[in-house]
């Protein structure tokens, strides 16, 4: 029972940290002010990613432009703005789950980012 309570805390923190990463990004290029859109945003990329990057040799770059794809779908401004809020989003978690880490010296990642 503890596992299965630490495994949800650590996917909650986990998802608010990728959310909090796109929402960064999002507000920073195209000025949307909504963190629980961007939550929603990473559980749907996340999803897509899941579904996609199996693939053998192409599934992770399928799974890298489904991913744009929903934050394309989710935010305006078109592929080329999606894609620079993916890039942001990405170093957004870095940054963030760096400080976090070191801090608290948890090994969290962010979901709903790929690749951190």
């Amino acid at each position: 029972m503890v596992a299965i309570i630490g495994s949800l805390v650590a996917f909650v923190i986990a998802l608010l940290i990728g959310g909090l990463a796109i929402y960064i990004s999002a507000r920073l290029l195209i000025d949307v002010d909504d963190y629980s859109h961007a939550v929603v945003t990473a559980v749907l990329g996340a999803v897509g990613w899941a579904l996609t990057s199996w693939i053998p040799l192409i599934g992770p770059v399928i799974a890298l432009i489904v991913w744009v794809g929903v934050i394309n779908w989710r935010y305006p401004g078109g592929w080329t703005k999606a894609a620079i809020i993916g890039l942001g989003a990405w170093l957004s978690a870095l940054v963030i789950l760096f400080v976090v880490n070191s801090i608290l010296g948890l090994g969290i990642g962010a979901f709903g980012v790929p690749g951190v």
